[in-house]
């Protein structure tokens, strides 16, 4: 992966520009912003959801199973006094023909995900200035 470039772009806009992409955050209103896109949180949460899919609709590629129908509901338990998620579940709803002897194995896909991992490895964070 290459470096990514964050930019304040006015009001509480911010964009992260990677590998000629931009990913674009607002605050809600209700926090200052615009509201015009998802707040950076929610993109974090959403890095968990769509990775742990991209495991899964793969895992299903790779034996011709069809993947639609299913869907990752993702919800969160937060510990008020820490103001952290506490828990994150992912739930796989899959359709009723969904061959039986791959439920099991599903799951297992989806906790490869690179994003889980990251997490639960705890990465160090190093924040420094240097001029411009």
């Amino acid at each position: 992966m290459t470096d990514m470039e964050i930019t304040l772009d006015g009001g509480k806009v911010v964009t992260a520009h990677i590998n000629g992409k931009k990913i674009k955050t607002d605050q809600s209103v209700k926090n200052g912003g615009g509201g015009t896109a998802p707040e950076p949180f929610e993109l974090f949460l959403a890095s968990i959801g769509t990775c742990a899919g991209i495991y899964v609709k793969s895992f299903c590629d790779q034996r011709s199973i069809p993947a639609e129908g299913i869907k990752i509901i993702q919800s969160v338990v937060f510990d008020l006094e820490k103001r952290v998620p506490s828990t994150i579940k992912l739930e796989i709803r899959l359709p009723a023909d969904f061959p039986e002897k791959y439920k099991a194995a599903v799951i297992n896909a989806a906790e490869l995900c690179l994003v889980k991992k990251t997490i639960n490895n705890g990465p160090d964070f190093q924040v420094v200035t240097s001029p411009v």
